[in-house]
């Protein structure tokens, strides 16, 4: 009796912590994904993780109150750990939103079919771009390691230090800044000189209606140069693998 109480307990964290960290983290918190291919995905992971990874507290001398606040430190490291992976994900949907307000796209959106949200085109597929080469690479199974680098870190039953969390989230936060400026970094500098061209040409003739002209040009440069631009995000796939690495509180 005493073992089964030990293996329910041990089953219990493991997945509350990996179905914790599948509901926010990407690819496998999209909506576009079966409900009961994510509950199978999520159950045979603990099934697997429960096996081989170790337990920090002896399951037989835990109360029932006790057996909650575990399970809740297992909800909040997996919360802290799907949403520093998502937000170092999004970075290029960011990068491609400050290159549609250059175009003057803020406005156009349409129908993400992954997530079921209102998203703008340009960055949406970029986005999809960044999922096909992240997933062609193998990058689903970063997300594994992650969870099995954390049980070597906090193994399970363990109390993770929150203000490591915290940092991971802030520097996670950080790193979305940089890599979105980064991303349209050569796209913004493009639009720059052509913002200086358009002022020149507006001090030579006067009379041009440079509001007129600008717009048609703008979208045409953010095009072309997005469509130079796509085939680097593939470099952007081992930069993510390397951020989750120094990121991650493992």
């Amino acid at each position: 009796m005493e073992l089964m109480i030990e293996k329910l307990l041990r089953f219990a964290m493991v997945l509350t912590r990996i179905s914790a960290f599948f509901l926010v983290a990407p690819v496998f918190s999209w909506k576009s994904i079966p409900v009961r291919v994510k509950v199978a995905m999520t159950m045979l992971m603990a099934i697997f993780f429960s096996m081989i990874t170790p337990c920090a507290v002896n399951p037989n001398q835990v109360s029932a109150l006790g057996a909650v606040l575990l399970l809740s430190n297992e909800a909040i490291y997996g919360l802290a750990l799907g949403l520093i992976a998502a937000v170092v994900f999004a970075a290029v949907k960011v990068g491609g939103r400050i290159i549609e307000r250059q175009m003057g796209l803020a406005m156009a959106e349409i129908l993400d079919p992954l997530t079921s949200e209102r998203a703008q085109p340009l960055g949406m597929l970029m986005e999809m771009l960044f999922i096909i080469l992240f997933l062609s690479a193998n990058g689903h199974h970063l997300f594994l390691l992650i969870i099995s680098r954390s049980y070597e870190a906090f193994p399970a039953g363990s109390t993770p230090a929150i203000s490591v969390l915290a940092d991971g989230m802030i520097k996670a936060g950080s790193t979305l800044l940089m890599a979105g400026l980064r991303l349209s970094a050569p796209i913004l500098a493009a639009f720059l000189v052509l913002m200086v061209t358009l002022a020149v040409l507006a001090r030579i003739a006067p009379e041009m209606n440079i509001l007129f002209i600008s717009l048609p040009l703008r979208v045409g440069l953010g095009l072309l140069m997005a469509g130079i631009f796509l085939p680097f995000i593939g470099g952007f796939v081992t930069e993510f693998s390397d951020w989750m690495g120094k990121l991650l509180p493992l």
